[in-house]
């Protein structure tokens, strides 16, 4: 199955009405999950082999804890740089700008920018460089500004 299959099948899910879908063809095994009160938007291809995620970054009150809880809109590889050279995305204590990168998710060979939808501030990063992280797990601990 092609990128441009795979982009397609997101965007009628994105759109539908549906909350969950398990899809299979034999040589590709997707599984979509909705999560919060509405439909959410389909991802905008960047390239080829790169989209940027335009999943809702769902944040929860975190218990205990000042800000919210960001976490993975999918199951995939946490990356926290661009490459294994560059410096992390973000660090405990940084400030974000609503639309910045927070971390790079790996899912099916695609490289998804997983950005912040608020302005707010790091406390703390919830994700190893490499770990598979599953669909709901926290990311990162934020407080808004």
């Amino acid at each position: 199955m092609d990128d441009k299959t795979i982009l397609s099948i997101i965007d009628k899910f994105s759109s539908g009405t549906m909350n969950e879908l398990d899809f299979s063809d034999g040589s590709v095994h997707l599984v979509l999950k909705k999560g919060g009160t509405g439909a959410a938007p389909a991802p905008a291809a960047e390239s080829e082999a790169s989209v940027r995620l335009g999943l809702p970054v769902n944040s929860v009150p975190a218990a205990g804890e000042d800000g919210e809880t960001i976490t993975s809109p999918i199951v995939a590889t946490f990356y926290s740089s661009p490459s294994p050279e560059d410096p992390p995305f973000v660090k405990p204590g940084a400030k974000v700008k609503a639309g910045e990168t927070l971390c790079i998710l790996e899912a099916m060979k695609m490289m998804n920018h997983l950005e912040a939808d608020f302005d707010c501030e790091v406390l703390a990063v919830k994700a190893q460089n490499g770990d598979l992280v599953e669909y709901g797990q926290g990311l990162f601990q934020v407080k808004r500004i």
